[in-house]
C-alpha cells in the first residue's frame, strides 16, 4: 500500500509527512510554503530514533538508595531500571508528597522551558505548570535565554505596556517595505533563524518578505563579525566588527550625529528625558558614572574598539540621518556580558535620529532572530489551555539555574531588588533540555548534583533525561491531536495524530492525571475532561472572544474537518510608539517620566557597577582591553591563551537541540561532530585543516569539532552553533560531540537582568591528538532497551 500525506505542524513550520504502515518514512512542503524549512527533513529518522523514550525508567542508584543528593547523577555510565507505569507513577506520587510535606512548595523547581510541542494544548510547559499549580505551586523561571536583557530594561524605557508591543506590534515586512529606506541590522538577519516560530507558522514568510523589501528599494546594512548573518540575496552592506563591540559602534553613530548637527534636537527635547547626559558622556564630557572627563566616543575611538574604520561610521550616520531609517538589535546581540548596553545604546540611536514612532523606521529588536516577528500580529490572542494560579511566590531569572541549585539561601541582585535562591529538593521538567541552551555544562551538572529528586519528562534520551532519576515517556507532536498557531500567523491548523505513540510513551496530560489522581487532586486538574475536550473548550472560548469582536469563527468540529481557518483580526503595524509621537502627553508612557528614559533614575538608584542609567561602553570578556573607558585594543593572538572568539549562534540544521539525530542534521556533521567555522588565515596559524576534527578549548572545558573554512567570517572569529547532543562520555574532552555551552561562562548579563551570555567566549583552536573518542550522545544508557519504531 502506498504511503499516505497527513498534515503536521512544529515550530519550525507547517508541513506533510508520508506515512506508510504507521511509521514517518519521508516529508512533503505544503505546495503554498514559499520557502519550507529544510529542516522538515529531521522528521522521519528522528520520529523512530533508537533514542526516543519508549518506557518509564528509574536511575538504579535512585531506586536503590532513595532520594538525596548525588554526584553521580549524569555519570554516562549510570544504568537506569525501565519500570511498569503503576510503579513509576507511585514513586513520583510519595516523592512529590514528601517535598511538598518536608520542605514546603517552593522547594519544588519547575524547571519547563516550553519548546516541547507546538501544540495549543499539549504544550509541555502550560501542562507541567497547570500540575504544579493544581498541588499548590512551584518555584518558576522568568523570562527567556532569548531575550532576557531586553525583557527587563525596556519596561523602564518605555514603560510595560510599550515593551511587550516591541514584541507583538512591530512593523511588517510589507510595512517596511512600503516605507522604510534604509534597515541597519546589529546581528544580521539570519534566514535560518526565521523557519522557527513558538507554535509554527503557517508558511515560511519571512525570508520572501525580506527579499521583496530588498527588490523594491530596501537597503540594508549587516552590522556582524559574520558576513553570511544576512543572506546573498539581499541589497545589505556588511559591517564587520569585533564580536561584542556593537555599543561601541551605536556610540561612534551617536558622535556624528552630536558633532554634524544631524542629531534631532526637537525630537530629544520633546519625547525623551537624560538626552543630556547621554550627549555629555557621547562626547567626553562625563563618564559612565557621570564624572566630569570621561573619553569622546569618537568614531576613531569606536574604530579602535570594534575595527570598524570610522570612515565607514561617519558615511553610515549621514546616510542613516538623510533617510527613512529603521534600527534593528538582534536578540543575539544581548546574550554576551553587559548585554543591556548594546539595546540602550540602538534605541538612543533610534531617538537621536528622530524617527521612533515614524512608519517604517524607529527601533526594533528581533527582525532575523524569529519567524513570527514582523509577520503580523493577533491582539486577540490564541487558543490556549489554561495554567491556573501559582501560589508560591519564589521566582529566579531563567539563566540562573546552575545557581539556584548550587546556592540555596544565596542572596543575588535582580532587577532592583536583593532576592535569596530558594532550597530546590525537587527539579521537574518538561519540555525543554538545559544541557543545550544553558552555560558551563559541567558546572550545570554539579548542580543537578544537589537535589533530592530530578524528574523529566521526554521523548527522547537527551542529556537532561540522562541527568534525571525519573524518566516520563512522552508522546511526540505526531501521535496527538492539538492545533497550532503562532502570534501574527496567517492561519489555525489542526494537528490531527498521525501514527500510533512509540513504546510505551503517553501523553503528558494523560500522565499528569494519573498523578494527580494520587495526590487526591484529578478533579481539580482535569476538571472532568479530557485532553481532546480541553481542546474543544480552548477553541470555544476563543470563539466566543472572537463573537464579543463581531469576529465570527465555524464550530470546533467544522474546524477541525477543514483543517485550518484563516486567521481572525490578524493586523499588519506600521509603527511601534507611534501614538506616543502623535501625541505625548495623551499618550504619556508608563514611565517615571512619561517619556523616553534615555537616563533611568530608576536603574541609576540600583547602583549597579555593571548597567549605570544610561547607555555605555563596557567591554565584556569576548573584548580584549584594560578596562571601561580606555579604548585600548589588542588583536586577537597578541599573547593571549584564549586568542580566537567564539560565536555560539543558532544553528541552520535543527531548532535548537530538537531532532539533532535527524537526517537533516546528521547530514552537515563532520565525522560526527558539529562543525567549527573558521577564517582560514586563522586555520593556517593554528595548524589545521578543512575536515579536521579540532580541540575548541576555554578556561571551562573542551569540545571537539569539525572544520570548515570560511571567508565569511572575520579574522580572529569561530562560529559554533549550539544544539549538538552534550556527551561528555569522553575523559579527554568536555564534549565529544561539538556543544559550545561546554565552553561558555555561566555568568548574567548585569545585576539588572541576569540574562543569558551564552553568545561569545574567548577560545583556542587546535588540532586533535589521537584516536577519536566515540559519539555516544545518541546511545541510550545502560539498563534501557531501545524499541524501533
Amino acid at each position: 500500500m502506498a504511503a499516505t500525506l497527513r498534515p503536521t505542524s512544529a515550530h519550525w513550520g507547517s508541513y506533510q509527512v508520508e506515512v506508510h504502515d504507521d511509521r514517518v518514512v519521508g516529508v512533503r512542503a505544503n505546495p503554498d510554503d514559499p520557502a519550507a524549512a529544510p529542516v522538515i527533513g529531521n522528521t522521519p529518522v528522528a520520529q523512530h530514533h533508537r533514542t526516543r523514550v519508549a518506557r518509564p525508567a528509574v536511575r538504579r542508584r535512585w531506586l536503590e538508595h532513595g532520594p538525596g543528593p548525588d554526584p553521580r547523577r549524569g555519570d554516562p555510565e549510570d544504568a537506569y531500571v525501565e519500570v511498569e507505569w503503576s510503579t513509576v507513577l507511585d514513586l513520583l506520587a510519595r516523592e512529590l508528597e514528601r517535598v511538598r510535606t518536608e520542605h514546603g512548595n517552593s522547594a519544588i523547581y519547575g524547571g519547563s522551558y516550553g519548546w516541547g510541542s507546538a501544540g495549543r494544548i499539549h504544550h509541555a510547559q502550560s501542562q507541567l505548570h497547570r500540575f504544579l499549580n493544581t498541588l499548590g505551586g512551584y518555584t518558576r523561571s522568568v523570562n527567556t535565554y532569548s531575550h532576557g536583557a531586553l525583557e527587563v530594561l525596556f519596561p523602564h524605557l518605555i514603560g510595560t505596556p510599550a515593551a511587550n508591543r516591541l514584541f507583538s506590534r512591530v512593523p511588517s515586512w510589507k510595512r517596511i517595505r512600503e516605507h522604510t529606506e534604509l534597515l541597519v541590522s546589529f546581528g544580521g538577519l539570519r534566514v535560518s533563524n526565521t523557519w522557527t516560530s513558538s507554535g509554527g507558522r503557517t508558511a515560511q514568510t519571512a525570508g520572501p518578505a525580506m527579499r521583496a523589501a530588498s527588490d523594491a528599494g530596501t537597503e540594508f546594512v549587516s552590522v556582524s563579525p559574520l558576513r553570511d548573518d544576512t543572506g546573498e540575496d539581499l541589497k545589505s552592506t556588511w559591517v564587520s566588527l569585533r564580536p561584542g563591540t556593537d555599543t561601541a559602534v551605536m556610540l561612534g553613530l551617536m558622535h556624528v550625529l552630536f558633532s554634524e548637527g544631524l542629531a534631532d534636537t526637537a525630537f530629544l527635547d520633546r519625547y525623551t528625558v537624560g538626552a543630556d547626559r547621554l550627549r555629555a558622556y557621547v562626547m567626553g564630557g562625563r563618564d559612565e558614572h557621570g564624572n566630569p572627563g570621561g573619553v569622546e566616543r569618537s568614531p576613531e575611538w569606536a574604530e579602535r574598539v570594534s575595527g570598524v574604520p570610522a570612515a565607514d561610521l561617519r558615511a553610515l550616520a549621514r546616510r542613516m540621518a538623510d533617510q527613512r531609517t529603521l534600527i534593528n538589535v538582534g536578540w543575539s546581540v544581548q546574550r554576551a556580558k553587559f548585554g543591556e548596553q548594546p539595546l540602550w545604546a540602538g534605541f538612543a540611536l533610534a531617538c537621536c535620529l528622530g524617527q521612533v514612532g515614524l512608519p517604517g523606521a524607529g527601533f526594533a529588536s528581533g527582525y532575523g532572530s524569529m519567524g513570527n516577528y514582523g509577520g503580523g500580529a493577533t491582539p486577540l490572542g490564541l487558543p490556549r489551555m489554561p495554567q491556573g494560579n501559582n501560589a508560591v511566590r519564589e521566582s529566579i531569572p531563567v539563566a540562573k539555574v546552575s545557581d539556584l541549585l548550587l546556592h540555596p539561601g544565596e542572596p543575588y541582585d535582580f532587577n532592583g531588588e536583593q532576592r535569596t535562591y530558594p532550597d530546590i529538593r525537587l527539579v521537574y521538567w518538561a519540555g525543554g533540555n538545559p544541557f543545550h541552551h544553558h552555560q558551563d555544562l559541567s558546572r550545570l551538572t554539579r548542580a543537578f548534583s544537589r537535589p533530592d529528586t530530578v524528574v523529566v519528562h521526554e521523548t527522547h534520551w537527551t542529556a537532561t533525561a540522562r541527568h534525571a532519576d525519573i524518566v516520563i515517556p512522552a508522546t511526540t507532536v505526531l501521535e496527538r491531536d492539538d492545533l497550532a498557531a503562532s502570534h501574527g500567523d496567517l492561519a489555525l491548523r489542526a494537528m490531527p495524530r498521525v501514527v500510533a505513540p512509540h513504546g510505551l510513551a503517553r501523553d503528558e496530560y494523560d500522565t499528569y492525571a494519573d498523578l494527580a489522581e494520587r495526590l487526591g487532586v484529578r478533579e481539580e486538574f482535569t476538571e472532568g475532561r479530557t485532553s481532546r475536550e480541553w481542546m474543544r473548550v480552548a477553541y470555544e472560548r476563543w470563539r466566543a472572544l472572537l463573537a464579543r469582536r463581531d469576529l465570527e469563527v465555524p464550530g470546533f468540529d467544522e474546524f477541525w474537518e477543514r483543517g485550518r481557518i484563516d486567521m481572525p483580526a490578524r493586523v499588519e503595524d506600521e509603527t511601534h510608539l507611534g501614538e506616543f509621537r502623535e501625541d505625548p502627553e495623551a499618550n504619556a508612557l508608563r514611565t517615571p517620566s512619561g517619556r523616553i528614559e534615555l537616563y533611568s533614575e530608576t536603574i541609576a538608584s540600583f547602583g549597579y557597577e555593571d548597567c549605570p542609567g544610561h547607555p555605555v561602553w563596557l567591554p565584556g570578556p569576548a573584548v580584549t582591553g584594560l578596562g571601561p573607558g580606555s579604548g585600548r585594543h589588542r588583536t586577537a593572538g597578541e599573547g593571549d591563551a584564549w586568542p580566537l572568539v567564539l560565536v555560539a549562534n543558532q544553528p541552520n540544521t535543527r531548532l535548537h537541540s530538537q531532532q539533532d539525530m535527524g537526517g537533516y542534521s546528521v547530514s552537515r556533521k563532520i565525522n560526527g561532530r558539529d562543525p567549527l567555522r573558521m577564517h582560514p588565515r586563522d586555520a593556517e596559524s593554528a595548524g589545521v585543516r578543512e575536515g579536521d576534527v579540532v580541540r575548541v578549548s576555554s578556561p571551562r572545558g573542551s569540545c571537539l569539532a569539525g572544520l570548515v573554512l570560511s571567508d565569511a567570517l572575520r579574522p580572529g572569529v569561530v562560529q559554533l552553533s549550539t544544539g549538538a547532543w552534550y556527551d561528555p562520555s569522553s575523559a579527554d574532552v568536555t564534549c565529544a560531540h561539538g556543544n559550545p555551552n561546554a565552553l561558555t561562562e555561566d555568568v548574567g548579563t548585569s545585576s539588572l537582568s541576569q540574562g543569558c551570555t551564552g553568545q561569545l567566549v574567548r577560545v583556542k583552536v587546535e588540532p586533535y591528538e589521537g584516536a577519536l573518542p566515540p559519539v555516544r550522545a545518541f546511545d541510550p544508557p545502560a539498563g534501557v532497551e531501545p524499541v524501533e519504531g
